[in-house]
């Protein structure tokens, strides 16, 4: 990685034919761009390949790590693996295309805005972005069922081997703080979750709610810890920049055809994380 720009996207969905339109106009600027993928390609596991193999050969090297739709089980998918055993194959699949992801080695940016360590993550959520007046897990999806918010993941997302989304949400941090600790320390991240990690950019959700889906308070001190030049995330659907402790956050998702009509969409949907967009 050590030419071109460095771009991002997420939230692609290519489950709607609309979206697949847009997955398909997407090119680098040079033969050197790279680009960070950050989760919710699509659901069905054909779809995700197809949408990363076409990008793989496009740019000349490509970050994935999943979001909540990637792990998703629907019933119509002939891939029935669940939980770890789904993300795992998903990995699988990558690393034949030549795609990074969590489980494999940081790559270092050393182009523009560089050197950097790329750190793609795969941090879930354990419900402790809770709505206010809650203290528990169980009174946080209390509000959200008695509001009518409730995220799809509850009936679609198993943690098999884990007995909670939460636990395998803890794991999972607990490997990626080990993984982050053995980066260079010399050298600046770029972390790259599909969910944000901090929870501020959920407190402009429509359904505050849906919060409790959206993260963990356990990664609100990384990208100081980490030495963050950028964070790169997705899930809300509010693609933004802003900055925490001075660390620049990018949004990069594309959303649904109903949500990117509503507010247009750019010319060029890749966002940029180096050089910095100005």
């Amino acid at each position: 990685m050590a030419s071109g720009e460095l771009l991002a996207i997420s939230d692609l969905h290519v489950a709607a034919d609309e979206n697949k339109d847009i997955a398909r106009k997407l090119r680098p600027g040079s033969d050197h761009d790279s680009l960070l993928v950050a989760g919710d390609v699509g659901e069905m596991s054909d779809d995700i390949t197809w949408a990363l193999e076409m990008l793989a050969g496009r740019f000349e090297k490509v970050v994935w790590v999943p979001g909540n739709h990637e792990l998703w089980t629907p019933k119509q998918d002939p891939l029935q693996l669940r939980g770890e055993a789904r993300y795992l194959e998903l990995v699988r699949r990558c690393r034949e295309l030549g795609v990074v992801t969590p489980e494999d080695d940081f790559p270092v940016w050393t182009g523009r805005g560089g050197p950097v360590t790329i750190a793609p993550l795969f941090v879930g959520y354990d419900y402790t972005f809770r709505p206010a007046g809650t203290s528990t897990t169980e009174e946080a999806l209390a509000v959200a069922h008695e509001s009518g918010v409730v995220c799809t993941d509850e009936f679609l997302l198993h943690p098999d081997p884990y007995p909670s989304r939460d636990a395998w949400c803890r794991a999972r941090v607990d490997h990626s703080e080990k993984r982050l600790a053995e980066c260079d320390p010399d050298l600046p991240t770029v972390l790259v979750n599909h969910y944000p990690l901090v929870r501020q950019p959920t407190d402009v959700l429509w359904y505050p709610e849906f919060a409790q889906w959206c993260g963990t308070v356990r990664t609100a001190d990384w990208h100081v810890r980490h030495r963050a030049a950028a964070a790169i995330y997705g899930h809300l659907h509010i693609p933004r920049t802003t900055f925490y402790d001075g660390v620049r956050f990018q949004e990069v998702s594309i959303g649904y055809p109903r949500e990117w009509k509503r507010r247009g969409l750019p010319d060029e949907p890749l966002r940029r994380v180096f050089p910095q967009e100005s």
